[in-house]
């Protein structure tokens, strides 16, 4: 599917469904297809960036963050970190992502993300994000504030540690 398609599918079919909170696991069944797969039948390292990008589209909008960046004139700052092992052709995936509440610093979000055939990890990986204004990069308390959201303490996981410090 064209991805223009999948981006407008993602954000009409994300309208319809139930309200998230922030730091709720989101999951997705995917199926990976012809066109996602490259000439060496391993699922494209770009592909899974998308794949990702989409649900990151899904889950602002269903958390209200995506009202909220369109409100403020904000825009998506992102960066991810993927490790992967190639899924069979045509295997169903499971998409899962969590944004938790204590996993942020002043100014990013950090989410961890897997793509699952089954129960083996194909492909997991964190990303870290944040909201854009024109002046920089958004704080964290004026972002959670806006959606009603206390700021946890940053208590970042091991592996992101050392991704920071890399």
């Amino acid at each position: 599917m064209n991805l223009y398609l999948r981006l407008l599918w993602t954000v009409l079919r994300s309208r319809r469904l139930p309200r998230l909170q922030p730091g709720q696991t989101l999951r997705r069944s995917l199926c990976v297809l012809p066109n996602d797969i490259d000439v060496n039948g391993h699922m494209k390292t770009g592909r899974y960036l998308t794949v990702i990008d989409l649900m990151l589209v899904e889950y602002f909008v269903r958390i209200g963050f995506a009202a909220v960046m369109l409100e403020e004139g904000l825009a998506p700052d992102g960066r991810r970190l993927l490790h992967h092992l190639p899924p069979r052709p045509e295997t169903a995936a499971a998409l899962h992502a969590a944004l938790p509440p204590r996993c942020c610093d002043e100014r990013w979000n950090y989410m961890r993300f897997e793509f699952l055939d089954g129960e083996q990890v194909c492909a997991a990986g964190y990303m870290k994000g944040a909201a854009l204004a024109r002046s920089g990069l958004v704080a964290n308390s004026e972002s959670y504030a806006a959606l009603g959201q206390p700021v946890f303490a940053p208590e970042l996981p091991q592996p992101v540690r050392h991704w920071l410090d890399a």
